[in-house]
């Protein structure tokens, strides 16, 4: 539920901004670097088949530790798991190199507690001005410009003193640069191991590890962007949030974002029986495997009470 607007004790304090912004411009950079290169190889057909499968299956397995660790499990709370699986779902995510699991999630919970009002550290629809000039500024400040700035990053132990006193989250928090490299490193060793040469290594790096890292920040971005501005509003909800399933897949489903907003905690987000949501059919497979339960579902009578 929204407030009257954010309290200083809200915002998480900023402790070196300078280094916090050249470490998030080089993670910005690099992998916009790596798609130019990944052009010249596929121009000098220089791609591998296994180049392919490593930046699918490493972009999966650390997109579904982003949507259902970081998102629906650790934020949310929509389901429980096993304490190994709660583990590496941490971990999958921070390969994903979106930041340590607790910023992530105390960022995420301070969005639902200001969403798209004054607070909100990234709504396109905040002081960013009128007219097609402001709607631009307001789409690049909630794509990625609010990484760069952290006047309403979301206060850790505001928003998540549970993780900050969970010693298996906390402690994959505190190694998250080592989960990162390892995210780079495995598509790389495994690029050389099928290959069998150091080139074969480096593309895999590229591919599974740079363009990954790439593509699946700004799909994950875009839910912060585009699905505030452009799709369906299919509930009831406080904010401007939207489902636009053009990109549903790629997000794994976090695309349906309207749907989410009317019913954060369901483990489900593609609430209509067309709606493709790839992270809610891993978590229906988990739960099958009674290594997930107590799954949060919503009931059709609270799906009609809410319809738009």
């Amino acid at each position: 539920m929204a407030t009257a607007g954010p309290l200083p004790s809200d915002i998480q304090p900023v402790e070196n901004e300078t280094r916090d912004r050249i470490i998030t411009g080089l993670v910005t950079l690099i992998p916009f670097v790596a798609i130019g290169l990944a052009g010249w190889q596929v121009w000098g057909s220089a791609l591998h088949l296994s180049d392919i499968f490593l930046f699918l299956g490493l972009y999966v397995l650390t997109g579904l530790g982003i949507t259902v660790g970081f998102h629906r499990h650790l934020t949310h709370r929509a389901f429980k798991a096993k304490p190994w699986l709660h583990g590496l779902l941490a971990i999958l995510g921070s390969a994903a190199i979106e930041g340590p699991v607790i910023s992530w999630v105390a960022d995420h919970r301070k969005h639902h507690a200001f969403s798209d009002q004054d607070g909100d550290p990234h709504s396109p629809h905040v002081d960013h001005g009128q007219g097609w000039s402001g709607a631009m500024r307001g789409l690049f400040h909630a794509h990625m410009g609010w990484l760069f700035i952290h006047t309403q990053r979301g206060n850790k132990e505001r928003f998540a003193p549970d993780l900050i006193k969970d010693p298996v989250i906390s402690w994959v928090d505190r190694t998250f640069i080592y989960w990162a490299i390892i995210g780079l490193l495995i598509p790389f060793g495994l690029g050389w191991v099928i290959g069998g040469t150091l080139f074969a290594g480096l593309t895999g790096l590229l591919w599974g590890g740079l363009v990954r890292v790439f593509v699946l920040h700004h799909f994950t971005y875009s839910i912060n962007s585009l699905c505030h501005v452009f799709g369906k509003r299919e509930f009831e909800t406080t904010d401007q949030s939207r489902n636009l399933a053009l990109i549903a897949i790629p997000t794994l489903g976090e695309a349906f974002h309207n749907s989410h907003h009317a019913f954060p905690t369901s483990a489900t987000h593609g609430l209509r029986w067309y709606q493709v949501d790839i992270s809610a059919l891993v978590i229906d497979g988990l739960e099958k495997a009674h290594l997930v339960w107590d799954v949060v579902r919503v009931s059709p009578e609270r799906l009609a009470a809410k319809a738009v």
